[in-house]
């Protein structure tokens, strides 16, 4: 960071910035501007900038225009922040923003303010002095790049952004928190007695606490001469109760000394009463500095002679000059253990090497490239860290450490096994991780004796070769997990207890097995293990992730096997001999092939069987019996059909307390088996074939804790669960439950899930259960909640219900071509750290985003991000087209603020747009993605991935990326022992290792996608792409599909929270919005999706227009007056718009007919009857008639008729507004017919609200009051409509739009007095039935007209 190299801005030298503006230049008595430098200049503007409620964040300085329109002239130039000492004494900040170049170094910068030094703070943490020749607007560029921003035009709007002090700020001093300064040295002058008695008088003295020591001066005031030295370790500290705000401070041993210090406040004597206690607590002289920030070593600190332990890590410590390092060996005396790690030394100070009563020194990350041979004289030295540093070979001199017993060589750059290693005899563990070794030379390592322990994760290593044949009797433990081996023979290796080999590319691993006791090898490819001996002593074997097809004969004859887990390869069957062991507690065969199992003849010990995802039929018929101490049973997944009995007598022995079941064929018969398990606790039965579930059954399991009964056809729960007093889950979501069950009688009820059911009504009590948390009852449509059951459910935590529908124009146009439904479950933890985003309707275009963020172990994160990550889309959007995505993430990540600088979280966001540069092509999806949140599109029934899991284990682009920054990884694959994810949102403290850049991916959305399943870890862990689309791609619900998602990955063996969202995508034909002549469909709802515009006539004005329409009766009722259906769901509403061939998007090809199918059942048509849509009797705008210049456009309904023959249906037809027709599609013809008037081939988008279109002319009477019979237009015999919709003059082209009723009951109906009339047009269309048919093939022939499919 402090390097300053060539980044992004960089260019020629700076010029002077130009005098700010009168009205916007600095306040009053600031500089100016800045001293001009020989490369440039610099200009400081002093703001008085107020905070905004964070005493870290602070509003936006703004500047004046000429210093906008300097920094635009060159990108290397820009602006930063300079903080004065950040105290919570201040009210304010002392605030300058400087304007300076990327070549201005931290000395001009220090001169323009008269300062001696500048300060650099990243992430709120560590403060250090930046060198003179540091270039601090190229650090912060260098920073931005690092995060990903690429634009430099970017890059300088970012950093003149205040938000960006919570990542990366400089001061013009040193800031310093009171609670850091206690901890170092509290002083003061303070009125002391010493000793017991009342002999000596109190005096004035300086009094301070540092270290291990009390000092006290023996002169007032004086920081020089003789002070007493008071030890306080081991002692006491006590309040005296005979003199306020007084302490008596007591060291050890028999010659124990004792000091009065009285304070003047009851807060002082507290502060030092703590620090104190703190000291006399220890029981070794023990010094922590670590994280203060020091470039010294405080001069009170030296007092205590006794110290011997001193941590000094994550500091900015000198290795010359007053306070540095070379004073440590010359002060301290008994010092034994050193801390240096993290304190960007560069080289080895020399110096240490005198200090030789050292026993232990950690000088990891460091960025050594060598040791200096004087590391000979710690002859006493038996622990050395070296971690992280660029070291490659070690110095000869290092070989006189005989007392050398732990050396850490974990991530440098060796590239084979130091030989120096030869020499250190008591050396015992050779830890490697995270070097360049290729090769594992087993020579070399059998010359090592005494080595018994070898660390070689995350290497290189390819192969292992032995040279000779001689065996290896000292190494008991290897780790060479995260490799790139193929084939490993450790067969040499005659001692080799434990081996860890997890995550190579492994076909065949040979192994001796006189003293092995447990083989990790999961996640390669094996198919064969083989061990020779028989492993007497091996207790665990884990071999999961492989492609083993049998079980290893020589693992049938481990007489001590404990664990065993084989899932996830190809098993076809399971050894009699494994199945009986006598020693296996744990056997895991999941996610194979199994199609059955065998039969059990004798007691067995086996506690944990998980069997899911095979083949199963059926389960051993004695599987309960002969298994008496299982507690767990996992066999979800397979196609049981029944279940064996649990005992054979009265009374059953059985022990089993988890039963997971879910995701098989089972019925109600095997309800009665359940009852042979009394002591359950937890019973999933999900995704089975349940309508009913005994009541005198459920009476039994008194001891159930938690029971899932999601996804059957169940229509009630029995009443008898209220005799499950433990009771604290019920889940029976996606059932067909009326009645809601007793269950608020239960005292520990917790969660409740009755979601898409059939509830209609709940009865509870007075008093609701007080463990309550929460209660889902979305997706029951039926159900309405009255005011008063609201208020009792008040106090639960979490209550889903659904929303009342919105009827606006753009919920109601995006309905039709996606929905969504979300799901997040807490599992067994008590807090839910997932949150999602989803706006069906986003914007004010056919536009939508859809979220899903896993905070792991924190919930901050997830909702911050949840509020505000679609705002930041919203700005990005409009600021960029190619790069919105990635800069959404990177400006979210500052946005977290302070609570991104130490908490983190996964993301994943997907947005839905059409082309900007083309509105009219076909909807695009946009994914990016940080950390493990995934979303998959299943396209054609089959998934698509659309995201990058960023993790350790399966991304090795990124565990070589922190592996080159020198990140530690510690053993359990976390970076410096925090996360497994590389990019994250937030954790800002670990940059560089962890970067919030999203991978990006943008796909064209076409008619084979069906789903979009978005999910965080937890989903993807249990559950693969493909079982998650077939899962639910048959489900029309998509709250049902996200919870049965979560359900299954709870089934599964998830633990942790799981989320899930499923968005069911309409992207077909009869979804698009693109333009075609001016004819727009209804959108649903009710609503046009947009409104046409008068243009010239067409000069071909005059030609018919048919277009026939192939009408269900399923889809829309065929009755004279019906113009819009009851059911709110309907089929396949159509809101789209028939494309122009010269604006084509790609959903529409050129067709060869000119046959479309219509939906709605209402239309708009042109008239050139009235110019101000006034009919010629009446004074006011006419119901349903929109005036437009000279055009009128009037709501009117579209009779469809049968065949050529058109029949007139009876009057009491006519009135039924809602009623289907008989379902008869051949024949039905829908003739329209066109005016000269209007050539509407222009269209626009209906986003806006209601009060908005009401301000249009043309749109003033859409929303007007309705007639109170139903009818969109008067009685009057003013306007025959079925004279406009029939014998309107004709034209090439025409208006027709379709827009649906808000309202149900706003239905068109023929007034009495004009049924005659209808009956004669009706009689007209019948005797002109030849010229229709003719005019329907001349218009197929016309190019102007297009085929839209349903």
């Amino acid at each position: 960071m402090g390097e300053a190299r060539s980044g992004p801005g960089a260019g020629p030298g700076p010029r002077e910035a130009p005098e700010p503006e009168e009205d916007e230049a600095a306040a009053p008595g600031s500089a100016r501007g800045g001293r001009a430098g020989p490369r440039g200049g610099i200009r400081v503007l002093k703001r008085n900038v107020k905070r905004n409620g964070s005493r870290s964040c602070l509003n936006r300085s703004r500047f004046g225009s000429r210093e906008r329109d300097w920094l635009k002239e060159d990108v290397g130039r820009g602006c930063m922040y300079v903080y004065g000492r950040d105290s919570a004494a201040t009210a304010s900040s002392d605030l300058r923003l400087v304007l300076c170049t990327v070549d201005t170094p931290a000395s001009e910068i220090c001169d323009g303010e008269g300062r001696k030094n500048l300060f650099l703070q990243l992430h709120g943490d560590l403060v250090r002095r930046l060198e003179p020749t540091e270039k601090p607007l190229q650090i912060v560029y260098d920073y931005l790049a690092g995060l990903g921003f690429d634009d430099p035009v970017r890059m300088q709007e970012e950093a003149a952004n205040s938000d960006l002090s919570c990542m990366i700020r400089f001061y013009s001093e040193k800031p310093c928190q009171v609670e850091q300064l206690d901890r170092i040295l509290l002083s003061g002058v303070y009125n002391v007695r010493k000793g017991k008695t009342q002999l000596h008088k109190w005096a004035e003295r300086l009094v301070i606490l540092c270290g291990t020591c009390l000092i006290v001066s023996s002169v007032k005031d004086s920081h020089t001469g003789k002070m007493h030295i008071l030890p306080l370790v081991g002692g006491k500290v006590e309040e005296m109760k005979r003199r306020q705000y007084t302490l008596a401070f007591t060291s050890a041993g028999a010659q124990a000394q004792t000091y009065h210090v009285s304070f003047e406040t009851l807060a002082e004597c507290q502060r030092w009463h703590r620090r104190a206690s703190t000291v006399v607590s220890m029981r070794l002289s023990m010094v922590d500095l670590s994280c203060y920030s020091l470039e010294e070593v405080p001069e009170h600190l030296f007092y205590s002679q006794d110290i011997i332990y001193l941590n000094l890590r994550h500091n900015f410590m000198r290795s010359s000059g007053a306070g540095s390092l070379d004073s440590l060996c010359s002060r301290f005396s008994q010092l034994k253990s050193l801390n240096l790690s993290h304190n960007r030394l560069g080289e080895f100070p020399v110096s240490l090497c005198e200090i030789s009563t050292l026993t232990e020194l950690n000088i990891s990350c460091n960025g050594l490239r060598y040791l200096p041979s004087q590391i000979g004289k710690l002859l006493n030295l038996q622990t050395f860290w070296l971690d992280g540093n660029f070291l490659t070979s070690l110095p000869e001199e290092l070989g006189s450490l005989q007392q050398l017993s732990c050396l850490g060589l974990s991530f440098n750059n060796f590239c084979e096994l130091p030989a120096i290693c030869e020499k250190l005899v008591i050396l015992d563990k050779l830890a490697l991780a995270g070097n360049l070794l290729e090769t594992l030379d087993l020579a070399v390592l059998n010359r090592m004796s005494h080595i018994k322990s070898v660390d070689l994760r995350l290497n290189n290593l390819k192969r292992a070769a032995a040279d000779t044949l001689e065996g290896n009797k000292s190494v008991t433990y290897m780790d060479l997990r995260d490799n790139q081996m193929t084939d490993l023979d450790l067969s040499s290796l005659g001692s080799l207890e434990q081996l860890h080999c997890e995550r190579n590319k492994l076909k065949e691993l040979t192994l001796s097995g006189f003293s092995l006791r447990a083989l990790y090898a999961h996640s390669n490819c094996l198919t064969a293990v083989n061990i020779y001996p028989v492993p007497g002593q091996l207790t665990r074997l884990e071999l999961s992730h492989n492609q083993l097809q049998c079980v290893p004969d020589w693992a049938c004859e481990a007489k001590k096997l404990e664990v065993l887990d084989v899932s996830y390869n190809l098993l076809v069957e399971l050894p009699l001999r494994i199945l009986s062991s006598l020693s296996l507690r744990k056997l895991m065969v999941g996610h194979n092939r199994l199609q059955s199992l065998p039969s059990l003849l004798e007691h067995i010990p086996l506690e944990v069987l998980d069997l899911q995802h095979n083949l199963l039929t059926k389960l051993p018929e004695t599987l309960f019996v002969k298994a008496l101490n299982l507690r767990y049973l996992n066999a979800s997944a397979n196609s049981l059909e029944s279940l064996p009995s649990a005992c054979t007598g009265e009374e059953s022995l059985s022990m089993l307390q988890q039963l997971y079941l879910t995701n098989n064929n089972l019925t109600d018969q095997c309800i009665p088996v359940l009852v042979g398990h009394p002591r359950l606790r937890i019973l999933h039965l999900a995704n089975n074939n349940l309508q009913t579930f005994p009541a005198s059954k459920l009476s039994k399991l008194e001891h159930l804790e938690e029971l899932n009964l999601s996804g059957n056809k169940l229509k009630t729960i029995p009443t008898t669960v209220a005799n499950c007093k433990l009771l604290h889950t019920l889940v029976a979501h996606s059932n067909e439950i009326s009645i809601f069950p007793e269950i608020l009688h239960l005292p520990r009820i917790q969660f409740v899930d009755l979601s898409c059911n059939e509830l209609t009504e709940i009865l509870i009590p007075e008093a609701l259960p007080g463990a309550l948390q929460e209660l889902d009852l979305s997706g029951n449509t039926n159900l309405v909640l009255e005011h008063k059951t609201l208020d009792i459910f008040s106090h639960i935590t979490t209550l889903k219900i659904d929303a009342k529908p919105s009827l606006t124009a753009d919920s109601a146009l995006t309905s039709t071509f996606w929905s969504h439904g979300v799901a997040e479950m807490a599992g067994q933890r008590n807090k839910l750290c997932v949150s999602s985003l989803a706006l069906g309707s986003f914007a004010e275009g056919v536009e939508a985003v859809y979220g899903m963020f896993d905070g792991d172990k924190n919930e901050e994160l997830p909702r911050l991000l949840q509020c505000t990550m679609a705002d930041v889309l919203l700005e990005e959007v409009q600021q960029s087209d190619t790069m919105f995505m990635s800069n959404t993430f990177l400006v979210s990540h500052r946005k977290l603020g302070m609570a991104g600088q130490k908490l983190g979280s996964s993301a994943v966001l997907c947005y839905i747009r059409h082309d900007v540069a083309d509105p009219a092509s076909s909807f695009s999806l946009t994914v990016a993605n940080v950390g493990t949140c995934q979303a998959v599109l299943c396209r054609s029934g089959k998934p698509l991935p659309l995201c990058k899991v960023f993790s350790l284990e399966q991304c090795s682009e990124e565990a070589k990326r922190v592996k080159e920054q020198k990140a530690i990884i510690t053993e359990d694959n976390k970076v410096n022992g925090v996360t497994c994810c590389t990019r994250m949102l937030g954790c800002t403290y670990l940059h560089p290792w962890i970067l919030p850049k999203p991978h990006v991916n943008s796909i064209p959305l076409t008619v084979q996608d069906e789903l979009l399943l978005l999910g965080n870890k937890a989903l993807w862990e249990h559950l693969s792409y493909t079982e998650a689309v077939s899962a639910v791609r048959h489900l029309h619900d998509p709250l049902a599909a996200a919870k049965k998602l979560c359900t299954l990955a709870q089934s599964y063996g998830c633990q942790d929270n799981v989320g899930a969202m499923v968005v069911c995508l309409n992207i077909s034909e009869d979804s698009c919005t693109c333009e075609m002549h001016g004819l727009t469909l209804p959108g649903p709802g009710g609503f046009s999706s947009t409104t046409t515009k008068p243009t010239t006539p067409s000069s071909s004005s005059g030609i018919a227009s048919e277009f026939s329409s192939e009408l269900s009766a399923s889809e829309v009722s065929s009755e004279v007056g019906s113009t819009a259906s009851d059911e709110h769901n309907a089929v396949g509403l159509d809101g789209s718009l028939l494309p122009r061939q010269e604006r084509r998007c790609s959903l529409h090809p050129v067709p060869s007919s000119s046959i479309f199918q219509r939906q709605p059942s209402s239309a708009t048509f042109s008239s050139n009857q009235s110019d101000n849509g006034l009919d010629s009797d009446d004074e006011q705008p006419v119901e349903g008639v929109m005036t437009n210049g000279s055009k009128v456009e009037v709501e009117v309904d579209i009779h469809c008729c049968k065949g050529k023959d058109l029949e007139f249906e009876p009057p009491a037809a006519e009135y039924s507004s809602s009623a289907p027709g008989p379902e008869d599609d051949s024949g039905l013809v829908l003739i329209i017919r066109r005016q000269n008037s209007v050539n509407s081939n222009t269209v626009r988008r209906w986003v806006k609200e209601k009060c908005e279109l009401q301000k249009s002319l043309s749109t003033c009477c859409l929303y007007g009051k309705k007639l109170s019979n139903g009818s969109i237009v008067p009685l009057e015999e003013s306007l025959n409509l079925i004279e406009v919709a029939t014998e309107a003059p004709k034209k090439k082209t025409g208006y027709f739009a379709a827009p649906s009723q808000m309202e149900p009951e706003d239905q068109f109906v023929v007034p009495p007095d004009l049924e005659e009339e209808v009956k004669e047009q009706m009689k007209q269309h019948q005797e002109n039935g030849a010229d229709q048919e003719k005019k329907e093939e001349h218009a197929a022939s016309l190019p102007e007209e297009f085929d839209t499919a349903l």
